[in-house]
């Protein structure tokens, strides 16, 4: 057996405990196997058989990913699937090459299921214009693959009708056995709720918003614009998922401001002014491990900003200067 299918195959079973040992081996496969990862330790002149650590892993910079084919055994496999990042048509998107799809949607919907149940307990609705128009998204790909696995009889997605989505959201919750879910880019979502109002068929949801003004409105702090959801959606509290083109593993926070890993990812904080500063901080920027990226790279260094806390949850604060505003949940 590959390491490869011995590695997916333990996957689902990965668990805190088992964590490092587990992203350890990743980091051995792909620093050997994963040529732009490999180049980039030789830059740095780090041999990857003096990592002992977590801390110790040279994350590869998120830029990577708009200038180079991130494969790990790329002789292997050609690309079933990329997903391309938001941006504007000024910039550069990223690319995330995807060896096995199934492997995403599945990977997503068992990160899903731990947090909110059986997808077939929902009706997922889903307000993401920008994504639909410039296409390859992933978010797409997963709301999709969440809707029909839910055996829902809705459409999903839904453009610019706002009028249509009322409708739907009011059959939708008439369904018996089922939790309707709104999930919106915050722009869409900020601009549906101040032509709907407050209205009976948006009260008593669950709305997932993934971040992004995508240059249509100014950005706001987290917690102004939940407070201007909620006039419309009610005083529940709002959902956010984070999540972002070059990751197979999404975080989400389940209406209390902070992100929970699930057991395939997690977060470690450095200094901002230092990328090779990893340890334990209160506040930094955020450097991921997504245990199911083994065909792309695992280790990534985002321009993300986050405070963390004792339990392992975090807050992202917002961008480093000068980055590109994208992605699911780059707020400002």
């Amino acid at each position: 057996m590959s390491f490869r299918q011995d590695f997916l195959r333990g996957l689902p079973s990965v668990t805190s405990a088992t964590f490092e040992a587990a992203a350890l081996a990743l980091f051995r496969h792909q620093a050997a196997h994963c040529p732009p990862y490999a180049a980039y330790l030789a830059q740095l002149r780090r041999d990857p058989a003096t990592i002992a650590r977590l801390m110790d892993i040279p994350f590869l910079p998120i830029e990577f990913f708009k200038t180079h084919e991130i494969r790990t055994d790329p002789a292997a496999w050609e690309p079933a699937e990329t997903f391309l990042s938001s941006g504007t048509t000024l910039q550069q998107r990223s690319r995330h090459l995807v060896r096995e799809p199934a492997l995403y949607r599945e990977n997503a919907a068992r990160i899903f299921e731990h947090y909110y149940g059986p997808l077939t307990g929902w009706i997922f609705l889903a307000l993401l214009p920008s994504y639909l128009e410039q296409g390859n998204s992933s978010l797409v790909a997963m709301v999709d693959y969440f809707a029909r696995q839910s055996g829902q009889t809705q459409p999903a997605f839904f453009l610019h009708d706002h009028a249509a989505l009322r409708a739907a959201l009011a059959e939708a919750k008439q369904v018996p056995g089922r939790r309707v879910m709104l999930i919106g880019v915050s722009y869409a979502l900020l601009d549906f709720a101040a032509e709907a109002g407050p209205a009976p068929e948006l009260q008593g949801l669950t709305v997932l918003e993934t971040g992004g003004m995508k240059g249509r409105r100014r950005e706001m702090i987290r917690e102004e614009l939940h407070q201007e959801l909620q006039q419309a959606f009610g005083p529940a509290g709002i959902h956010s998922e984070y999540g972002m083109t070059e990751l197979l593993s999404q975080a989400y926070s389940l209406g209390d401001g902070r992100f929970h890993c699930p057991a395939p990812l997690r977060v470690l904080l450095r200094d901002p002014s230092d990328p090779f500063s990893i340890g334990d901080r209160a506040d930094g920027a955020i450097n991921v491990i997504d245990l199911a990226n083994i065909d792309s790279c695992a280790f990534i260094e985002t321009k993300d900003l986050a405070r963390m806390h004792e339990d392992g949850s975090f807050e992202v604060l917002g961008r480093m200067d000068n980055s590109d505003v994208r992605g699911c949940n780059q707020l400002v």
